[in-house]
């Protein structure tokens, strides 16, 4: 009973984060098609006209961060009403206030670094670098994981994170020093490693703060205090300072935008929800490991959506994919205690 039960949870745990790659994949197309918006593309134009064209890019990403965190919340919101969780929720903020400090550091990660990285990337190089630059995150994780939450790895899941690893080489190698030699911005590189370590700490902060606490009710937590960052704190400063993005705040209720904003707050929210359940079944260094095959999901996307992808990336994709292909198929009993050191009572 005690083996059927290891290999019944090991097996929810992959689905939920193969589920976690396909939404966090599709999660690109409505990404990088918000910055081609009416309202985002004419507040682009007057933010790099009165910043410069680094800068006022950087702003209009803010913008979309934070109507990216918006959306997800209200996604997040019916979806632990329809499961009856508000009242979970509100028990976690009053009762357990030693995971929300996990879940507020989770957001400043997941946020203004992971999130905001990503657009950076998706907007200065393109949605194909974005997708495939962060496939490096698990590596990140995996070493908190160990260090921190004490998880234990085998060496074949060892393995699988060096080729992960040798994977993300290629892509910033070939694809830095050809968009260096053309003059390109390196603006994008820097925001794919701000996801590479964002999304690889919150990973590690979440599984603390899972110790804890139930996973839609903590997902839904992290993304009202991403919430707080943008909507409380950073987006009123930018307007206080007289930085002009009320256009792009009204123009959401555009039919088209408001659809996409919609598409992208449900794939990116769901992807999420996916995420964190994975974690305390499998381990958060193999949810992430196995969640990393949203590069292939990307790939395929943009191919059908968009029709263009780099070889580069291509190639850089599957070194990874390959590398998650030996975790995943790591063995179901050297997973039965996630925790070094724990008994077998």
């Amino acid at each position: 009973m005690k083996k059927q039960n290891t290999k019944e949870r090991v097996k929810l745990g992959y689905i939920m984060a193969i589920l976690c790659s396909v939404f966090w994949g599709a999660w690109y197309i409505p990404g990088n098609l918000s910055f081609s918006l009416t309202p985002f593309t004419t507040m682009g134009e007057n933010l790099v006209a009165q910043y410069g064209y680094e800068v006022g890019n950087l702003l209009l990403c803010v913008l979309i961060t934070g109507l990216n965190a918006l959306f997800v919340v209200l996604v997040l919101m019916f979806w632990c009403a329809g499961l009856g969780k508000l009242k979970e929720m509100k028990r976690s903020v009053c009762e357990l206030r030693c995971c929300t400090k996990y879940y507020f550091l989770g957001a400043i990660c997941g946020g203004p670094m992971a999130i905001m990285g990503s657009y950076m990337a998706s907007y200065f190089i393109g949605a194909g670098f974005s997708a495939v630059s962060a496939l490096c995150y698990p590596v990140i994780g995996m070493i908190l994981s160990i260090v921190w939450l004490k998880q234990r790895i085998s060496t074949r899941a060892k393995i699988g994170l060096l080729v992960i690893l040798a994977g993300g080489i290629t892509i910033y190698s070939l694809d830095l020093m050809e968009n260096l030699s053309a003059g390109g911005s390196i603006l994008g590189y820097v925001g794919g490693l701000m996801a590479i370590l964002g999304w690889g700490i919150e990973g590690a902060v979440a599984g603390k703060g899972l110790d804890v606490s139930e996973p839609d009710v903590a997902l839904t937590l992290r993304f009202i205090m991403e919430c707080v960052i943008w909507w409380v704190i950073t987006i009123p400063i930018l307007l206080i300072a007289g930085v002009p993005l009320m256009d792009g705040i009204m123009g959401i209720f555009e039919p088209t935008t408001l659809l996409v904003l919609l598409m992208m707050g449900l794939t990116f929210g769901l992807c999420y929800v996916t995420w964190y359940k994975a974690f305390p079944l499998i381990g958060v260094g193999r949810g992430q490991a196995v969640g990393s095959l949203y590069g292939l999901m990307a790939v395929v996307f943009i191919l059908i959506f968009c029709g263009t992808f780099s070889w580069i990336y291509i190639v850089g994709a599957i070194i990874c994919i390959i590398g998650t292909f030996l975790l995943f198929t790591e063995k179901t009993d050297d997973m039965e205690s996630l925790r070094g050191g724990a008994s077998d009572e």
